[in-house]
């Protein structure tokens, strides 16, 4: 029996919730994020196996416009488990985990509270995210998005802030495409003699 959906696709799925996200993330908060504010079925299986399919698949060449690739760490290898899009430029498809974390979620709450009305599961992924605040789960008790942001704004404003290496960017520059999509092959740790 085929079985016709009006649903996007998993990778436009992942798009959306990386756009509103708007820095690296893990694959279980952009699935959570999509799955509490946008219609979907997007899953964290699901996700792990379109990086996959967007590696394996990518000719050089290919002029699609962006693909969903890892997020990368500062020496340019894929920081797995993390998820970008390839539009981004290279500062933010970096990972910093803190301060990407509270970006992310000055982001939904600022979302959220633009509705009308924060369903259910909104309301869930809010009360989850403001644990991961300082003062958020207080900030969150007043049952309003905009203070669970305002907090998030105000401990993200306390991280400090590590620009990108210049080096790294100029190294990143000269990546084939292939890397600076999926990110350089770790190489593995080699033992020496003392």
């Amino acid at each position: 029996m085929t079985r016709l959906s009006t649903l996007p696709s998993t990778r436009e799925q992942a798009r959306r919730a990386l756009l509103l996200i708007g820095a690296p993330a893990s694959c279980r908060l952009v699935a959570d994020v999509h799955g509490a504010l946008f219609d979907g079925d997007l899953t964290v299986a699901a996700l792990v196996a379109l990086l996959r399919e967007e590696e394996r698949a990518h000719p050089a060449g290919d002029p699609t416009a962006w693909r969903i690739c890892p997020a990368l760490r500062p020496d340019l290898t894929a920081a797995r488990g993390q998820l970008t899009l390839s539009a981004w430029p290279v500062e933010g498809r970096v990972a910093t985990p803190p301060a990407d974390l509270l970006a992310a979620i000055v982001r939904i709450a600022e979302f959220v509270a633009m509705r009308e009305a924060a369903g259910l599961a909104a309301t869930r992924l809010l009360r989850r995210l403001a644990d991961e605040v300082p003062g958020g789960p207080e900030a969150y008790a007043v049952q309003h998005p905009a203070a669970l942001a305002d907090a998030a704004r105000t401990a993200l404003a306390a991280v400090p802030e590590v620009p990108l290496a210049a080096e790294t960017v100029q190294r990143w520059a000269a990546l084939d495409e292939r890397q600076r999509l999926f990110g350089v092959p770790r190489v593995p740790h080699q033992r020496g003699r003392a």
